[in-house]
């Protein structure tokens, strides 16, 4: 199945080029950003070596879901979406730091705990908890925006503060818009039968001073999901959560002897797992929309993205 694993357009007016580990954007001489979601998949901050079909499109789509319907809450730099794989935005200065909020000890906060440490970004976790356990209220647990090729660090408030990473006004501002689209995100889920179990914002300042959500939202590459209605059974049998996120990826790769570090191969990932991946991303987007997945053609990905956003541009 064809995949968009990397871009090389020349968009009217364009001026620069960025490649993230699963977003190219372009950016035009207006300031306008026109993001490219890929099918690349990334684990452990290393993109893998195979695409995932239709991955991109539900990012984007689910991500400009999320968007239009916490827009009431927190403004975002999002303006149009001219086809399924692409997003046209404000340009704006990002925060160098990623707002991750935990509602519950899973992942790498339950890798931490199990390996003994009872504080992560300098916010207390209690003795005692057990893996997919909720925390008494979500925490707030940072990390520092990594450099192409350099891995995401855990970072506290007091060192964002103390290093002058962020203002603290600006992160007083970053915390609250953080707790309020986990609560409406976390609603949202509930609604159609999911836990927002953890997840990431980022975002940035406009020319203007506004602070601004930008990227994605409460997709599987930022957020976890379990399903509600067998999360007790699971929790008081200490059996492992049904996942939809990309957690299940980290967890085969992990089996498989890969965590990102040095010296580790990636393995090799069959026509089989691939379409596995494939059909899960399509599950989440439709298990948290309670839409059915419409799948784009995918005949020539690039030739149907440079015409949808010819088009819009020339608008």
């Amino acid at each position: 199945m064809n995949t968009i694993t990397s871009t090389n357009f020349n968009f009217p007016g364009q001026k620069a080029v960025y490649k993230g580990k699963v977003r190219d954007v372009y950016t035009l001489e207006d300031d306008r950003l026109v993001m490219i979601v890929t099918d690349r998949l990334s684990a452990f901050d290393v993109v893998m070596p195979r695409g995932i079909p239709y991955k991109g499109q539900i990012l984007n789509q689910l991500a400009t879901k999320m968007m239009k319907a916490t827009e009431d809450l927190v403004p975002n730099w999002l303006q149009a979406t001219p086809d399924p794989n692409v997003a046209v935005g404000q340009k704006c200065e990002p925060f160098k730091v990623e707002m991750v909020i935990r509602g519950y000890l899973t992942g790498h906060a339950a890798r931490e705990y199990a390996s003994g440490k009872r504080s992560l970004c300098g916010v207390h976790m209690p003795e005692g908890m057990k893996e997919n356990e909720a925390f008494a209220a979500p925490i707030i647990t940072p990390t520092t925006k990594a450099e192409s090729g350099e891995h995401d660090m855990d970072i506290s408030r007091e060192e964002i503060l103390e290093k002058g990473i962020v203002s603290e006004a600006d992160y007083n501002t970053l915390e609250l818009y953080t707790r309020q689209l986990f609560l409406r995100g976390s609603q949202l889920a509930k609604d159609n039968g999911l836990i927002l179990v953890d997840t990431k914002y980022e975002f940035g300042k406009t020319s203007e001073g506004e602070i601004v959500l930008i990227d994605e939202i409460h997709t599987p590459d930022s957020s976890r999901y379990f399903y509600a209605e067998e999360y007790p059974d699971r929790l008081a049998s200490g059996e492992p959560q049904k996942q939809l996120s990309k957690e299940f990826v980290r967890q085969w790769l992990i089996q498989n002897g890969f965590q990102g570090k040095e010296g580790q191969q990636i393995p090799e990932m069959s026509d089989e797992y691939i379409s596995s991946v494939s059909e899960r991303y399509i599950e989440l987007y439709e298990q948290i929309t309670g839409e059915q997945f419409i799948k784009a053609d995918i005949s020539n990905i690039e030739e149907r993205i440079e015409k949808n956003v010819a088009e819009y541009l020339n608008r």
